[in-house]
């Protein structure tokens, strides 16, 4: 609703004009009533105003001195001009300090209608311009990037809430139409310790032998390692130049992986490979191992579509290395998998995970040696998911990602389970720890947990719920290792990334309620009024300024 402001000497004249039209139906309201140009300047002072009717034959200020006034101090508010008197002073006055409309007395319905209808179409577009504008800033700051990758983890993990939150988050970050189109995952790193690096024939011809040895020398000294941030960067301009892709995003738990999602599409993904060959090759001296997954729809099904390209790319990583040709046979393990390995972690049966492991790893070796390899991978990544969750690290050369060619030496099931409850055995006894240990590296992983999650809908009994605690235990425990309320504490960390969206952008109240976590504009609002005092457009207004420190004040 747009804010109309009537200005007119005339009691009767101020209750025709509210009579005369339906102004709800015109998507305005009259937010204000001033009996002269003196008043009416008071009220703008106070409140702001979008379309302001006034007449122009009024006592203490009239309205010339009071159009003077709004052209000098409120350039953006639309006029519309009445008056009673034919008066040729009057409508060059309107014209000149731009009124919209200038209408005789009585002013018609229709025409008061077809005038406000016009001015409301104005500031219509004004406002879809200024949207506009907002977004394409919005949509370039640092932040907006981080938010964006931040979601796309959590539907590459599964973890993205609610379907109707997933439709709106999506929106807001312009990805709904990816959750109708049909993608593949590419996963991509810079090969792994041990392999060779460009051969000399890759060279450019003309060179000199003792160049091209020096080259040899200093890249075999290089470790792929050293470029992960070249090669994110890579990854990212490509992904972002590329008409098929949607961006690329970094592995949280695999140093140096970045995964980018393409259209199903055979040469598009043929062309972006090949470009990010060329390119890494060109500039770091390294060639990438790349994985391609499987075809999927749908943004529930991103989570099956990033794990199959992160097989694929440990299948490519591990023949590559031992000479053998990568093969696209498709499996990935249902979902239940992972759900019964962390129930029995969480319940420590392990005996019944050994089991179960075995069971697993057999039936994929009896339907061919690729299978197992991939049923290997994959148990290995669901493992070390539930490694990140209970913060255990994954230490040492022994690891897949580092040395993905173990899983092809594997003979038997026995032996890879043996491997597998190796890594199942450092989550169990992290989970079993002593108590103290364990409420200490729970609050620590709730607290980053909030950090990761704020802008979802949280809530204790979720929490607790989450980390295996009753929850008025967990509660007190929250609050004893925190110093503050899960609620204060949650508040906190919303109102701090509400301050830096209000200082750093131009988006409404209503994007940044929703980007925060709170439930609309008008509790976000009222929240924020009570514990700094003003309401956020006033913040807004004041402190445009950075701060060290963005967490409200007790």
């Amino acid at each position: 609703m747009y804010k109309v402001l009537i200005v007119d000497d005339e009691p009767e004249i101020r209750l025709g004009l509210r009579l005369k039209v339906d102004w709800e139906e015109l998507g305005l309201r009259i937010a204000g009533e001033a009996a002269n140009g003196t008043e009416a300047l008071e009220q703008l002072e106070r409140e702001v105003f979008d379309v302001v009717i006034t007449d122009m034959n009024m006592p203490v200020m009239d309205g010339l001195s009071f159009l003077d006034n709004c052209r000098k101090l409120y350039p953006e508010i639309r006029l519309i001009i009445l008056t009673g008197y034919e008066d040729f002073n009057y409508a060059h006055a309107a014209v000149r300090h731009q009124a919209r409309h200038y209408l005789l007395k009585p002013v018609a319905r229709d025409e008061l209608t077809e005038a406000l209808l016009k001015v409301r179409q104005e500031l219509d577009k004004e406002q879809e311009s200024y949207r506009q504008s907002a977004d394409m800033k919005w949509r370039l700051t640092q932040y907006y990037q981080e938010m964006k990758e931040h979601f796309l983890r959590h539907l590459i993990r599964g973890e993205a809430g609610r379907e109707d939150t997933l439709v709106e988050r999506a929106r807001l970050f312009q990805l709904e139409e990816w959750g109708e189109r049909t993608v593949r995952f590419m996963t991509a790193g810079l090969q792994a310790l041990g392999q060779q690096p460009v051969r000399q024939e890759d060279t450019q011809p003309g060179q000199q032998t003792h160049q091209r040895t020096d080259q040899k020398t200093d890249r075999q000294t290089r470790q792929p390692e050293q470029f992960s941030l070249a090669f994110e960067l890579i990854c990212r301009e490509l992904a972002e130049g590329f008409a098929g892709s949607l961006q690329a995003i970094r592995d949280e738990h695999y140093y140096g992986l970045m995964h980018v999602v393409l259209l199903d599409e055979e040469a598009e993904s043929v062309e972006f490979e090949q470009k990010l060959r060329d390119i890494v090759s060109g500039h770091l001296g390294f060639k990438p191992s790349i994985g391609i997954g499987n075809a999927v729809k749908g943004f529930q099904q991103w989570r099956e579509g990033c794990m199959s390209s992160l097989v694929a790319w440990n299948m490519a990583e591990a023949q590559i290395r031992q000479g053998e040709r990568a093969t696209a046979e498709p499996f990935l393990l249902p979902k239940e998998t992972a759900d019964l390995i962390r129930r029995l972690l969480e319940r420590g049966e392990m005996e019944q995970l050994v089991k179960m492991l075995e069971r697993e790893l057999k039936e994929a070796l009896s339907v061919s040696r690729i299978r197992f390899v991939k049923a290997i991978f994959q148990l290995n990544l669901i493992l070390e998911a539930q490694a990140h969750e209970a913060h255990v690290p994954i230490i040492g050369g022994e690891q897949l990602w580092v040395r993905p060619e173990m899983a092809l030496n594997f003979s038997t099931a026995e032996k890879a389970c043996h491997y597998l409850m190796k890594l199942a055995a450092a989550i169990h006894d992290k989970l079993q720890g002593a108590e103290e240990d364990a409420d200490y590296s729970v609050m620590e992983a709730s607290r980053q947990y909030i950090e990761e999650n704020y802008m979802y809908d949280l809530n204790l009994t979720m929490l607790s719920e989450k980390f295996n605690y009753n929850s008025s235990y967990f509660s007190e425990l929250f609050k004893a290792k925190s110093g503050k309320t899960f609620i204060q504490y949650l508040t906190d960390v919303r109102m701090a990334h509400a301050i830096r969206l209000l200082r750093e952008t131009g988006l409404s109240l209503w994007d940044i309620s929703e980007l925060t976590g709170f439930s609309n504009a008008s509790y976000f609002s009222s929240k924020f009024k009570r514990i700094y005092g003003m309401n956020p457009s006033e913040f807004r207004q004041r402190h445009p300024e950075k701060s060290d420190n963005e967490f409200p004040k007790k």
